[in-house]
């Protein structure tokens, strides 16, 4: 697969690359909490991740299209970008687990172990250069 980084950025190669490595978490994080805390755990294990993959999703289009504009846009959205997208992380978790009947603790942990695995896969995979449709 070749990119043409006129149409694309790179931000949003690597938040689709980060969705693709979330079908093989998903279903890991699902089973493991299904099995931990029954259909309760495995549903909210699976709105955890979903959270964290469209928290992604969300920087990648942050950021290229940011970059479209210029450097000073794109530092900026960075940076605003970040606390945005954790305002709204912080607000979708508070929604769900509000409205909807989840189980609590697999639905955070989840969270915070998709969050830290999917962002420590990607930085190993671009360190290691298997992500060459990026240069």
């Amino acid at each position: 697969m070749t990119v043409d980084q006129g149409s694309v950025g790179v931000e949003s190669v690597i938040a689709r690359h980060t969705v693709i490595r979330s079908l093989y978490l998903a279903p890991a994080m699902i089973i493991i909490f299904g099995l931990l805390r029954g259909w309760d755990g495995a549903w909210s294990a699976a709105l955890g991740v979903a959270v964290v993959v469209l928290n992604f999703l969300l920087s990648g289009a942050i950021l290229s299209i940011s970059a479209r504009i210029s450097l000073q846009a794109y530092h900026a959205a960075a940076l605003i970008g970040f606390f945005l997208r954790l305002g709204l992380f912080v607000g979708a978790v508070y929604v769900i687990a509000s409205v909807l009947e989840v189980d609590r603790p697999a639905f955070g942990i989840s969270a915070v172990i998709a969050y830290f695995a999917l962002l420590t896969l990607e930085a190993v995979a671009i360190s290691q250069g298997r992500e060459r449709e990026l240069s």
